[in-house]
């Protein structure tokens, strides 16, 4: 069943259009929720949750609009409130999962652990920043939405998003150039 298929049968009531949703777009979901939250467990509840309010609000929906950038703005939202929540307890990712577990794996020996290096300290400089500034760059980088549609779905100013790019780059930039020896 494809995506169109699936929103036909949720709008219809039939949940079993909600299992090819979540096989369409389970694993990008719990990135983009893992990279604001921190935390394995945490951004599977966040997904799992998303999952569950776009079968409750799937009415609202527009079928003119792509679903994926409509279900993960929800994804972002949801993880960057629930880290916003959770903040005095997010000083270390609570299980051993890293980010190289959640993105493709190199097939040379050397290149992987250079990746692998470089992804933990984009993971550990990612952690240093306020959930706000994490959504953003997930939102701009891995998500890859528009300055227009990051104000829009974070109901900001333009100037505001611009503004916590700047920040959470420059803040990216120097924390990334410490933790690299030159």
């Amino acid at each position: 069943m494809d995506e169109e298929q699936a929103i036909q049968r949720l709008k219809q009531g039939d949940i079993s259009g909600l299992e090819a949703l979540v096989a369409l777009h389970q694993v990008r979901a719990l990135r983009t929720a893992y990279l604001i939250t921190q935390d394995t467990a945490t951004a599977e509840e966040v997904v799992q949750e998303a999952f569950l309010r776009a079968y409750h609000s799937i009415q609202h929906y527009d079928p003119e609009r792509p679903f994926a950038p409509w279900f993960l703005r929800s994804v972002a939202h949801a993880a960057v409130k629930t880290a916003q929540r959770d903040a005095r307890h997010t000083a270390q990712p609570a299980s051993g999962q890293t980010l190289e577990e959640l993105f493709v794996e190199q097939t040379d020996v050397e290149d992987q652990l250079e990746s692998l290096e470089f992804q933990e300290k984009v993971r550990a400089a990612l952690l240093t920043l306020p959930p706000r500034q994490r959504a953003v760059i997930v939102q701009r980088y891995f998500l890859e939405m528009s300055e227009k549609e990051m104000a829009s779905e974070m109901e900001a100013a333009p100037g505001t998003i611009k503004w916590l790019l700047h920040e959470a780059r420059r803040r990216l930039r120097s924390l990334l150039s410490e933790r690299t020896p030159e």
